[in-house]
């Protein structure tokens, strides 16, 4: 199976954690339906932690679906989401449980894969909690790897390790199309910017078919639900949508869609930000920082069109003025080239540069051109 874009979808962990069942799953799949999601790029609804039972079944030793959760069986889940043209993604882990306590899939790694693929799975979110000492992490990533290869089934294998053990280092060789890098997000300004910026230097090992994974998104979450910590401000949602679109990292929704706002749901579905999420060259960005206030950075990427992408993030408590120095993206004022600048939010053409720019951005805000180099 070969990924060749970011996956993109939705999860239920960051609104939901273990209140789920089938009830929200599928109003949950009929609101991405009725948003037109799809249409954006965004297929998988995945199914996160505490679906199943406690304990495996005494006679099959399979895992089995919570019978007050899920009375109905996986299978019939998976076909309700298949229904409506969507993909259908499940949860488990290396470990002896999951991370909630729940039968993990060490030592079942081909019984389960088996039974995920009978289901209809279409995406495995593989976490890594009670994993046991003498077990080699590598190796258990690897196993459920080839295990999902020789299920039957495509599945994609989205590994969640947390970025612990220079997983960037090894976990494409196991098979995983997506891994995570990072620990878990929560919905706060002080969260998505650790996260983000922990993965500046690491994005080189992002590529397609094995794509860094910063986590799910909290955008439009607004201090609700089970990773609610404060909320966002339309701002902050706006800064953290254009970090995960300029790391080209999976763009995978975590709000409560059946009622997501018309600001958040416009965010999530600008086209021009999905392109430089889904560019085809997929490459990570540069970075320039102010050269006094860690807190203004100026990130540029190089898109597949030959354009490029222009991101001035303003981390600080104040409105400010964010410099950039093309010198230090490769475009020195000998050149003889300029930079022509596009707003991508607006649209609005806002002149050609040369050499540098200082552009004002409000306090933990953004700013986003589409660049060509002019002479």
């Amino acid at each position: 199976m070969i990924v060749k874009k970011p996956p993109m979808g939705w999860n239920t962990w960051n609104t939901f954690g273990e209140k789920i069942n089938e009830q929200i799953v599928k109003e949950s799949t009929d609101a991405f339906v009725e948003l037109g999601l799809k249409d954006y790029g965004y297929e998988y609804i995945v199914i996160d932690d505490c679906w199943s039972e406690r304990t495996r079944d005494a006679v099959t030793d399979r895992i089995v679906a919570d019978h007050i959760k899920f009375p109905n069986g996986m299978k019939a889940v998976g076909d309700y989401i298949h229904s409506k043209g969507l993909k259908f993604g499940m949860y488990s882990c290396t470990g002896v449980r999951t991370c909630a306590d729940y039968p993990g899939s060490f030592d079942h790694e081909y019984l389960d894969a088996e039974t995920f693929a009978e289901w209809g799975v279409d995406f495995l979110k593989y976490d890594n909690c009670y994993k046991p000492k003498t077990a080699d992490c590598q190796l258990l990533y690897h196993r459920m790897g080839i295990a999902l290869e020789n299920c039957g089934r495509d599945i994609l294998y989205s590994a969640c390790n947390w970025g612990t053990e220079d997983v960037w280092t090894w976990i494409r060789s196991t098979g995983a199309h997506m891994y995570r890098s990072t620990g878990d997000i929560f919905d706060s300004f002080q969260s998505y910017k650790d996260i983000a910026m922990s993965q500046v230097n690491k994005f080189g090992y992002s590529a397609e078919n094995c794509y860094n994974d910063i986590d799910m998104l909290t955008v439009g979450m607004n201090g609700s639900g089970n990773v609610g910590r404060g909320g966002c401000t339309d701002a902050e949602y706006r800064q953290q949508f254009v970090l995960w679109c300029m790391y080209c990292a999976p763009l995978m929704l975590g709000c409560d869609i059946r009622s997501i706002s018309a600001e958040s749901k416009a965010l999530v579905t600008n086209r021009e930000l999905i392109a430089i999420d889904q560019d085809e060259a997929n490459r990570p960005p540069i970075w320039q920082h102010h050269p006094w206030n860690e807190n203004l950075k100026v990130a540029f990427k190089h898109l597949a069109n030959g354009e490029y992408a222009i991101a001035f993030y303003n981390f600080s408590d104040n409105d400010a003025g964010i410099p950039a120095m093309f010198e230090l993206f490769g475009i020195p004022s000998n050149s003889g080239y300029k930079l022509a600048l596009t707003d991508v939010f607006t649209g609005e053409k806002i002149g050609e540069f040369k050499d540098y720019i200082n552009v004002k951005v409000a306090t933990h805000d953004v700013k986003l051109y589409k660049a060509k180099l002019v002479k």
